[in-house]
């Protein structure tokens, strides 16, 4: 969840009144700051949570891995006051996703005892919470509703649109294979869809990016 105001939501108006009650309760939650190194874990799936993270800024891929070895990447994030571990805070379960540092970040950690008590004084402040958790939950079944349910040239085509209106919650990776596991499938079929989607004029490949020559049979493309 992010700690700012998401300028949504059916409580914007009165989250951002009470914007600095907000942030001072989670400063005087923070018990430690520390820097995590580039590929370090925030978080790791599986693990029990025992504090919340926030990160100012940086950025951090988020992913999930079965136990047959696949990968699921949800893709990366720009973070701006960003707090991670906050739904297991409420749920008391294990980790649900990897939370990893793209590149070195400083990192506060949130205690949760204190965190707990401080909700407990002033209840309205979860109402906060319950909004942004609500928010990233929906746009999170969305990117995995899609992913589900339509053929993975389609997913690609999808996000290299989005990505160049800049709506999308999360951004992707410039290494094919990362990009491959974001869409839950193998490199060798990521860039079957690629080429596919350079087949019918729509995108060219360049040496770190996709450039879009279509832009309106792009979009043609993924409304039919």
């Amino acid at each position: 969840m992010q700690l700012q105001t998401l300028g949504k939501g059916r409580f914007e108006e009165k989250w951002s009144q009470d914007k600095q009650l907000i942030e001072q309760t989670i400063l005087n939650c923070i018990s430690a700051r520390r820097i995590f190194d580039e590929n370090e874990k925030l978080l790791t799936q599986g693990e029990i949570v025992e504090n919340l993270y926030l990160v100012d800024s940086g950025r951090v891929s988020m992913g999930v891995t079965a136990r047959n070895g696949k990968t699921f990447l949800l893709g990366t994030l720009e973070c701006e006051q960003q707090i991670f571990g906050e739904m297991e805070f409420f749920t008391g379960y294990r980790c649900q996703m990897n939370i990893i540092a793209v590149e070195p970040i400083e990192v506060a950690i949130i205690d949760t005892q204190k965190l707990q008590r401080c909700l407990l004084e002033q209840p309205r402040l979860s109402l906060y919470f319950a909004s942004a958790i609500a928010i990233d939950y929906q746009d999170t079944i969305e990117i995995l509703s899609r992913r589900l349910l339509y053929p993975i040239t389609y997913n690609v085509a999808y996000d290299i649109y989005h990505q160049y209106l800049n709506d999308l919650p999360v951004d992707g990776f410039q290494k094919n294979y990362l990009e491959a596991e974001r869409f839950a499938t193998s490199d060798r079929v990521y860039r079957r869809a690629i080429k596919e989607l350079e087949s019918k004029g729509l995108i060219a490949k360049e040496k770190n990016s996709l450039r879009i020559l279509n832009l309106e049979g792009l979009k043609v493309f993924i409304e039919e």
